[in-house]
């Protein structure tokens, strides 16, 4: 191949990008694969995968952000791949943020090039998956597709807080990323801000919650010269007013088509994985869903550009591929380990089923009797209480199974859990984790040893989902019985009536596993969780911590008939199984 490193090409306004270029060393004119993220270009090349192998996420050496493509893949199938540094990042001039023309500007720069058949296409994930979308509503008419797997935010931009913090929950990934030199930033000595924002940074600077992780707290004192994302979130938990109609404008304005998609273990992240069924849902183009397994993505990426190449062979060579033959959803179910296919997401055949959090922490089925036949102990509560961070890192729980399952039971889709509860201060957060437990051969009885589930069974943590109380306002048109659409925005926030019992409806992230015969479905209800590092950090790279509240909390979980607190679940039927879920 041909390789040009840190070409200069001058956007509109004349602010200089830094785009390196990896070309086929052989005459004629190519489709143009093109990747652009604020992540280090320079360390995205094949003289990077010359080196280092590929790494999974669990040893040392795995490093997020290499994540542009396997270059030479793309040069040996016939295309030019060009990568990018958006403006305000490592080599290009400019700021970050004001960069609303630039795709559409190195695009039109890519098309005059000798080497360009006029032909664009992108590729990339995570941070590179977030500019595609971008890109593709910048409308230049050479961007004739895009495959955007592990997608950012679909409402309010790349880090967009619904997406990204979902339920208002605010956590710690931009301080991670940060720590880890993924992003290239410059810092000055803290300035006074504009009144508005001065204030909202005093606000901030007063709330306990933020004071107990001094980490968070050193990025408040300099006032955005660091870590930037990480302080808008803090000075700003909130969704800002119109952004939902200024994505619902932007999802009408793309109109290629795109392959988007995630793995099961992005719910750590929530944009890549939420993103991807935003974006899906809302634009009206050709399009396809991948979601895969739960092991991250190694680095450098080189996972399913088979799949990349088939896409791109189809729109940008005009091969006949089969790729839009076949079924637009795909996705990997944990527990079967293996492929499945459908017409939609949520899957169309989804019978949606109430899965009710019963007594003696159980989960059922049945919905819950009446009080008048069972007495007044049913309207009882059950009850956790939790201590801050600063004083214990033992995550208190309410746990709620079922029996072990008779036969095999696939859970596909989005969850919704609604809760009926009370707490004893103003805020918590809910974190709602759902695991498979088992196989579990045991059966309760009243002999010895028999009366209690076994405490050694192995459980497989699936998806979770989390709402901080204050934040529980429905948007009730955007909402849906499989994914309730909060408001989130910042007068919509209210403190809760200590001791009153609400009704929360609480998105708990899409999952796709089949609980085998034998196994229990499990639900735990907390309101915290832990760095799993020491010095604020965490044992695998970019998996983050959530703000939780300094205050100690007791939380009362109601679950009689008046308050059937329940999950709702996509069970999807087994072909000709006629039996109930």
């Amino acid at each position: 191949m041909i390789e040009e490193r840190d070409i200069s090409v001058a956007m509109r306004d004349s602010i200089r990008l830094a785009v390196d270029v990896y070309r086929p060393d052989a005459p004629g004119q190519y489709p143009v694969l093109y990747a652009s993220a604020l992540h280090n270009k320079d360390i995205q090349g094949p003289d990077i995968a010359d080196i280092l192998p590929p790494q999974p996420a669990h040893v040392p050496l795995w490093f997020g952000p290499i994540e542009a493509g396997d270059t030479r893949r793309f040069i040996a199938n016939g295309y030019v791949h060009v990568i990018a540094q958006p403006r305000g990042s490592a080599k290009s001039e400019g700021h970050y943020g004001n960069e609303d023309t630039d795709h559409y500007d190195l695009i039109e720069w890519i098309t005059q090039q000798p080497w360009s058949d006029g032909r664009v296409g992108m590729v990339g994930i995570s941070g590179f998956a977030g500019e595609q979308w971008r890109a593709a509503a910048q409308g230049h008419p050479a961007l004739k597709a895009i495959f955007p797997y592990d997608a950012c935010s679909a409402y309010g931009g790349m880090f967009g807080f619904r997406d990204f913090n979902p339920g208002g929950v605010l956590h710690s990934f931009p301080y991670l990323l940060d720590v880890f030199s993924t992003v290239h930033e410059s810092r000055g000595r803290p300035s006074e801000l504009p009144a508005v924002e001065e204030d909202l940074w005093r606000r901030a600077m007063r709330n306990p919650d933020y004071k107990q992780y001094i980490n968070l707290y050193n990025i408040l004192t300099q006032k955005g010269q660091r870590t930037f994302i990480m302080y808008l979130m803090m000075t700003h938990p909130w969704e800002v007013d119109g952004t939902v109609e200024r994505a619902e404008e932007t999802f009408r304005k793309i109109k290629i088509p795109f392959y988007t998609g995630s793995g099961a273990y992005a719910y750590t992240y929530k944009l890549h994985w939420l993103g991807a069924q935003h974006y899906f849902g809302n634009v009206d183009a050709p399009k396809k869903l991948l979601f895969t397994g739960p092991a991250h993505l190694e680095r450098p990426f080189h996972q399913y550009h088979d799949e990349i190449i088939r896409w791109y062979d189809h729109w940008l060579k005009g091969q006949n591929t089969g790729i839009m033959d076949e079924p637009p959803v795909r996705y990997w179910l944990m527990g079967a380990n293996e492929w499945r296919t459908g017409a939609n997401w949520p899957l169309p055949e989804t019978q949606w089923t109430k899965y009710y959090l019963s007594h003696w922490e159980t989960l059922s089925t049945e919905p819950p009797r009446p009080a008048s036949e069972l007495g007044a102990a049913a309207r009882e509560p059950d009850v956790f209480t939790q201590m801050p961070l600063t004083r214990t890192t033992k995550v208190e729980r309410l746990r709620y199974m079922t029996d072990p399952l008779p036969h095999d039971v696939t859970v596909a889709g989005p969850i919704t859990l609604t809760l009926y509860a009370a707490i004893d201060q103003e805020d918590s957060n809910w974190i709602i984790v759902l695991k498979d437990v088992g196989p579990d051969v045991s059966v309760r009885t009243a002999r010895e040893g028999e009366r209690d589930v076994p405490s050694t069974l192995p459980e497989r943590e699936l998806t979770r989902g989390w709402l901080k109380a204050s934040y529980r306002a429905l948007d009730e048109k955007r909402s849906k019985p499989w994914e309730p659409f909060h408001k989130l925005t910042q007068d919509a926030i209210a403190p809760v009536k200590p001791g009153e019992v609400v009704e929360y409806r609480i998105q708990v992230l899409a999952t796709a596993n089949q609980f085998k015969a034998g196994h229990r479905i499990c639900v735990d209800i907390t309101s915290m969780d832990v760095p799993t590092g020491t010095g604020a950090m965490t044992n695998v790279e970019y998996i983050p911590y959530h703000v939780c509240s300094s205050k100690t909390v007791t939380h009362k979980i109601y679950r009689d008939a008046e308050r059937p607190s329940h999950l709702l679940l996509p069970i999807i039927p087994q072909p000709n199984d006629q039996r109930p879920a």
